[in-house]
């Protein structure tokens, strides 16, 4: 009787009880309360999360990158998991406090910090190509979700208005697409930004991309199925996990009325590029 082949990890440095737990295809994340510092973001994702990612499609001492990494979730997550990470923000006031906070988890982690490369760059991610990048073997994001931060409807969005120190939108800058109002040129240009990123990915590189399905004037715009559909033109869409939240209080829209849902998942989209 021949004996079990050993197990071979490929991708990155997880067991094999600890693949399989990932590999789930929904799981329930509540993030911890979000620190001062971060909460005049709009829309930040956690780093608790993005950690689990990062830890599953890269091996230490991988490059991580972010195209628009905001506050720096994706950052500090690839620090934590020994992983170097490379992102581009917009916004200089956001990338300004990227770089803080990557400072500040360096300082707390300790010298074992010290040989990684943990970047901010202030810039465009339509115009990656005036960047020089090295080659990334991860790519982790989640995009706005096309301009509903300028829905003066939504419950999140009246808290956040009666503060004086926190922002309602990215920013008035006609590059950020959370100004785009038109949904088709907001996913035409969300997707040649992504497909841009081919030049700086290794070959069989998986990108993350956290996003959710939008509501607007009584409909539903499918971002998370149009994005999954169209970038997969340009790389292979591999699969889905759903992001549940079950942590939120529950709405009356509609009650009595119509059906309106209260939505609390995201998709996040694996793709993979194989040329």
């Amino acid at each position: 009787m021949s004996e079990a082949k050993p197990f071979r990890n490929r991708l990155n440095g997880l067991s094999p009880k600890e693949w399989l737990k990932f590999q789930k295809s929904w799981f329930v994340h509540n993030p911890p309360p979000r620190r001062k510092e971060v909460r005049r973001h709009p829309a930040k994702f956690p780093e608790s999360l993005a950690q689990e990612f990062v830890e599953f499609f890269t091996k230490p001492g991988q490059t991580v990158f972010d195209p628009m990494a905001g506050t720096g979730s994706t950052l500090i997550a690839s620090l934590r998991a020994s992983r170097h990470a490379i992102g581009v923000e917009l916004s200089p006031i956001y990338s300004a406090v990227a770089r803080e906070l990557v400072q500040e988890e360096k300082a707390r982690l300790g010298p074992a910090t010290g040989g990684m490369r943990c970047e901010v760059i202030t810039g465009d991610a339509a115009r990656l190509e005036t960047i020089n990048l090295p080659t990334m073997d991860y790519v982790l994001t989640s995009p706005p979700y096309w301009d509903m931060l300028h829905a003066r409807g939504a419950q999140a969005q009246r808290s956040r208005r009666s503060s004086n120190d926190l922002d309602v939108v990215y920013s008035d800058d006609p590059a950020d697409l959370g100004n785009v109002s038109d949904y088709a040129e907001f996913l035409d240009r969300l997707i040649k930004i992504y497909a841009s990123l081919r030049p700086v990915l290794r070959p069989k590189a998986y990108l993350t991309i956290i996003v959710k399905n939008v509501k607007k004037g009584g409909r539903v715009y499918p971002l998370a199925w149009d994005l999954g559909r169209q970038l997969g033109e340009t790389y292979t869409l591999k699969d889905e996990k759903i992001w549940c939240q079950d942590d939120i209080r529950l709405a009356p829209y509609g009650l009595g009325n119509a059906w309106v849902s209260n939505t609390f998942h995201h998709y996040c989209l694996q793709f993979r590029w194989e040329p």
